[in-house]
């Protein structure tokens, strides 16, 4: 049954009639006061009516439980901190439109919690509750978005972070595991030898103790073993409906190539390591979180795009808000986030007229397309000149045999080096320093050159 109490309702008790004119006047200058009269009626609370059933026991009042979940999130607290603050903390009370201080209105046991934060994650509602309070607070601040700026943080998922052999073999432990719960007699049909290495614990463990000299062999075997249990279970009605050998098939094709062999006469298809650098950004990082990403420079986990309005006016006192987040893997590039944010906030009725952003976001791309939703993209030149400033390779003149012979100032090289298919040359810094063309070209400072 649902139990939803309207906080714009009218009630004949005043919920500060026992404080005093003093502890009055603290409560309503409080955060909680204008929680109660801002954001709590304005939670989109029916959203949320069709994930509950309407006969049995009722519900935890929703206008209060949801309450709770966004006052967690903006002081930080912990699933028990914040189930403490909610059984005393009359501000609190206050804030969630809390009258009766029965275990009915001011307890939540924590399978509950859970509970609520489930269906708000699984059903995405959490954009709901995010624009509603975004909504209010423009309205009641009467904040200026025309002001925007947008950048992005990554963070780091809870997960533990795995090298090329520890995703295999976790990979695969997770899949063996998964079926002897779900299809036990499939399960013991599986070679003994390979139980064995991956699916007991301390076996598995080795993988992590790995000599280097002996990483290519280890990766051989298990790109072996895992195209092994991908042929054996493919097309299994059951097996391929789990999602850990969905991940299985996932590891095979982004870590392994597959080639056929030709052995007396019979052809047989093997499986061998990927070169590192075949290895995509968006490969699976932990079978754990298969939805992490990788960037070269901040490493696994994801990133955060967020937007928020600013003011250049020191005398305003308004405060910023953010107006836009959206979490993704890690390896998206900044640049595929400009549009999607001016799109959403334009949803929001927050879309700005000016966007500030680093130089990773301000392409000729971006510029054009923002310009047509009429929104004014600025943003610094990547690394201080356009791509058609910069000195590039052929800017420089080659010898016959592919190497430098002057750079585009008409300096020689000092040195030059090849390995595998990189030339590793250097310039005399004495003449890099004082040319005229330094800020476009594409050296960089050594300790000697």
């Amino acid at each position: 049954m649902i139990h939803a109490n309207n906080p714009l309702q009218m009630t004949f008790v005043d919920s500060l009639e026992d404080f005093g004119p003093k502890r009055k006047k603290l409560m309503e200058t409080s955060w909680a006061y204008f929680f109660r009269h801002h954001i709590l009626p304005g939670i989109p609370v029916r959203k949320v009516y069709k994930h509950f059933s309407q006969f049995g026991r009722p519900t935890k009042e929703l206008y209060a439980s949801l309450g709770t979940l966004i006052i967690q999130q903006t002081f930080d607290l912990t699933d028990h901190d914040m189930l403490y603050q909610l059984a005393f903390n009359t501000q609190w009370h206050y804030a969630l439109n809390i009258t009766k201080a029965d275990d009915n209105s001011a307890y939540m046991c924590p399978k509950t919690l859970y509970n609520i934060r489930y269906v708000i994650i699984e059903h995405d509602l959490w954009d709901s509750l995010f624009n509603s309070i975004t909504g209010s607070l423009v309205e009641k601040f009467n904040i200026d978005t025309d002001k925007q700026r947008l950048d992005s943080t990554h963070i780091q998922s809870n997960m533990r972070s795995l090298g090329r052999i520890g995703v295999l073999s976790q990979t695969i432990h997770k899949f063996l595991t998964n079926l002897k719960r779900k299809n036990r007699s499939l399960f013991d049909r599986l070679p003994e030898e390979l139980v064995t290495k991956y699916f007991k614990k301390k076996q598995l463990s080795s993988f992590s103790m790995i000599k280097p000299s002996e990483s290519a062999k280890t990766l051989k075997f298990l790109s072996e073993d895992l195209l092994d249990l991908v042929q054996r279970f493919s097309g299994n009605s059951l097996t391929e409906r789990m999602k850990s050998f969905a991940l299985l098939k996932r590891v095979l094709d982004e870590q392994c190539e597959l080639a056929p062999q030709n052995k007396l006469g019979k052809t047989r298809v093997t499986a061998e390591p990927k070169a590192s650098k075949k290895i995509a950004s968006y490969s699976l990082q932990n079978p754990s979180d298969p939805d992490a990403g990788y960037d070269s420079h901040k490493g696994k986990g994801y990133q955060v795009q967020v937007m928020e309005t600013w003011s250049d006016d020191k005398s305003d006192n308004k405060p910023n808000l953010i107006t836009h987040v959206t979490v993704e893997p890690a390896h998206k590039h900044d640049s595929k986030a400009v549009i999607p944010a001016i799109e959403d906030a334009e949803e929001k009725g927050v879309k700005p007229k000016e966007l500030l952003a680093d130089s990773l976001y301000g392409n000729d791309e971006n510029t054009q397309n923002a310009k047509q939703l009429g929104v004014t993209l600025i943003s610094p030149t990547l690394d201080g000149a356009t791509k058609s400033e910069k000195l590039h390779l052929t800017d420089f003149r080659l010898n016959g045999k592919s190497r430098i012979a002057f750079c585009p100032n008409n300096k020689q090289p000092i040195s030059q080096r090849v390995k595998n298919e990189t030339i590793l040359t250097k310039f005399n810094r004495s003449h890099c320093d004082v040319c005229s063309l330094r800020a476009k070209c594409p050296v960089k400072d050594s300790k000697k050159n």
